[in-house]
């Protein structure tokens, strides 16, 4: 079983930044592919950011693009969301997913292992 534990979340100005972390165990971490979405109260879930075993394979929400980077580290098992130009409406609780997929999803049903989540709260 593959298990996938996030951090980095916190309380943040509009404007400001944060770099979420993410590290899952249970596998060979270059096998997975990894993912972000996120949720907010009263919403659907909504894909951030998606990265495939090949790094050069990334995805991004619409919302998200062009202020938020996703990037990865297999020496240290662990995908990393860095987050710029933070707004209000960015805060939610940022779930990082994982599976064997050789190609990214942005339909978060289509993810087999989930964190619990990290809260991100954008004051304005």
């Amino acid at each position: 079983q593959v298990e996938v534990v996030e951090s980095g979340g916190g309380l943040v100005q509009a404007g400001g930044s944060l770099t979420l972390s993410c590290v899952a165990s249970g596998t060979t971490f270059s096998r997975l592919s990894m993912g972000w979405f996120r949720l907010a109260p009263g919403k659907d879930r909504e894909f951030v950011a998606a990265i495939g075993w090949n790094p050069s394979n990334t995805d991004y929400g619409d919302s998200v693009k062009g202020r938020f980077t996703i990037f990865r580290d297999n020496a240290k098992n662990t995908v990393y969301l860095r987050m710029n130009n933070l707004k209000p409406e960015d805060t939610a609780a940022y779930h990082c997913t994982a599976d064997f997929r050789t190609t990214v999803e942005t339909v978060w049903t289509l993810w087999d292992y989930w964190g619990q989540g990290t809260q991100v709260t954008v004051s304005s």
